[in-house]
């Protein structure tokens, strides 16, 4: 026979594991819709050649893509933003963004 006090904790740990399970769910539905009324904003105020540009600097630097993307939103939520913004506005952008990088010169003697 079965210890009903271990047939409680069996039936609270399986709770706790369904509800850890929906909340999970739940979060990656709020993560996908987000990033779709990102991308829905994004293919507003960006040409074409711009959101490639950006697809191709999400494949080497992720972070640098997801700030550039932030900073593009907030710019139209805010109304600061004239336009649409093409491939050589956005390199003008990304160029201001991105550090400098320094160049090292080795001399022999």
């Amino acid at each position: 026979m079965e210890d009903p006090e271990l047939e409680a904790l069996r039936q609270r740990k399986m709770a706790e594991l369904q509800q850890q399970a929906q909340n999970q769910a739940a979060q990656e539905q709020q993560a996908k819709q987000f990033e779709m009324q990102k991308q829905a904003m994004l293919r507003q105020i960006m040409t074409p050649e711009a959101r490639d540009r950006l697809g191709n600097i999400r494949l080497a630097n992720p972070q640098m893509a997801d700030n550039v993307e932030m900073q593009l939103i907030q710019l139209a939520q805010s109304g600061r933003l004239r336009g649409v913004i093409d491939d050589a506005m956005l390199r003008n952008i990304l160029g201001q963004i991105a550090p400098q990088k320094r160049e090292i010169t080795i001399e022999r003697r």
